[in-house]
């Protein structure tokens, strides 16, 4: 039997944020050796995910990273169960390395990947609190616009094409974060969200007894309204204070927004 000695089981309880007798049994049954302890430990940690993975988290950190030339982001939502953990210095540390993970993906939606998977269940076993990641993106474009609300729960990324000044996309990216588009244009909203509004206006304009003529209109108005207040181009931009009621498209000149997201804990 190989010797255990403290620093061994010192280094792997802080490597593993596991209980010392936790890590101590596992250099024990690994007969010293550090590497397949290292491993039982992981599935140990694996367990423990999988039995908290029923508890709600409901709390988390997103995170956002621009290349300096700004053609690059990527945005990624991790979540945890109370503000005191989104505040730990461990689970801020894991949502930088998974966001560097997330950079590292190719440009869209991005999944979770086995590396950060296990950056995060390293992360829960240390804290105690059931984790998740939530979802991740990456744009490119000529120009990227973000930004973070202060207390990093709310954030924003936008691909512009085209000449834009800084102010206006740094405007437009708060826009975004006040006003929740569902999409750039009206052609992008889902058909599905814009049919079913539409049988709800159907339903109300015949409730209201009005020729089918007027009906008609009715519907008309009410669904060119749900676009207008859904799709960014077509919103009045939040900073009336500054631009006047313009709608978003008009700030854009010749530019174009290529992509968007928002990600909201």
């Amino acid at each position: 039997m190989a010797e255990i000695t403290a620093a061994a089981v010192k280094a792997l309880r802080e490597e593993t944020g596991l209980g010392m007798m936790e890590c101590k049994k596992a250099l024990t049954e690994a007969n010293g050796d550090v590497e397949i302890a290292r491993i039982e430990l992981r599935k140990k940690g694996a367990q423990v995910q999988a039995a908290k993975a029923s508890r709600t988290t409901k709390e988390g950190l997103v995170g956002i990273k621009v290349s300096a030339d700004r053609k690059t982001g990527a945005m990624v939502e991790v979540r945890c169960e109370t503000d005191f953990c989104a505040r730990n210095d461990e689970f801020v540390g894991m949502v930088t390395a998974v966001l560097d993970l997330a950079y590292d993906a190719p440009t869209g939606h991005v999944e979770a990947s086995p590396a950060m998977t296990e950056r995060l269940q390293a992360t829960l076993a240390k804290i105690g609190e059931n984790m998740s990641y939530g979802r991740g993106v990456k744009i490119q474009a000529d120009k990227i616009g973000s930004y973070l609300h202060h207390n990093n729960k709310v954030g924003v990324m936008v691909g512009i094409v085209g000449e834009l000044s800084d102010e206006i996309v740094q405007d437009i990216c708060m826009h975004v974060a006040f006003a929740d588009p569902m999409g750039i244009t009206p052609e992008d909203i889902p058909a599905d969200v814009v049919e079913n509004e539409k049988k709800i206006a159907v339903e109300q304009a015949m409730e209201s007894g009005k020729p089918k003529d007027i009906a008609e209109k009715m519907v008309a108005g009410k669904i060119r309204k749900f676009l207008e207040e859904r799709a960014l181009t077509e919103q009045l931009i939040a900073r009336e204070d500054k631009y006047g009621k313009k709608q978003v498209k008009e700030l854009l000149g010749a530019a174009k927004i290529t992509a968007f997201a928002r990600f909201a804990i």
